[in-house]
């Protein structure tokens, strides 16, 4: 049988099932809100907002561009186990043929800074640069 998730949904609830509902609006760990801008989905609202604002930079020619979502390996896998990656925000290329890795959070948990530290263990010449306010 095919359901949509609308159907499906409704059978749990005619079973008395009503958690099922109740886990699609489920609030996220840190309270951050999902934010749609230009067809792409952001983390957070501070994501959002600085994607709009290196948009505006971009525009401006005060960067030369900019990339979603940079992914690095900080364990190499195996056969076995695949590998253990990072995903920083954003990577912006500046005029001057430089760049910078930067990650927007709002809060720092103690998974982060663990992964924090493996990127620094891994890659000792990139500077990761953490916005807090945008």
């Amino acid at each position: 049988m095919n359901w949509t998730e609308e159907e499906y949904m409704d059978h749990l609830e005619s079973k008395g099932k009503l958690t099922a509902r109740k886990k699609l609006k489920k609030r996220s760990k840190y309270g951050n809100k999902r934010t749609w801008i230009d067809g792409i989905c952001f983390h957070s609202r501070k994501e959002g907002k600085y994607y709009n604002q290196l948009k505006l930079l971009q525009e401006a020619g005060e960067i030369k561009g900019f990339c979603l979502q940079p992914e690095f390996i900080l364990v190499e896998g195996n056969p076995e186990e695949r590998a253990i990656t990072y995903k920083a925000d954003f990577i912006v290329f500046n005029n001057d043929g430089s760049y910078e890795i930067v990650d927007v959070k709002g809060f720092e948990s103690q998974q982060w800074k663990r992964t924090f530290k493996q990127f620094r263990l891994k890659y000792p010449g990139l500077d990761l640069e953490i916005v807090k306010e945008v």
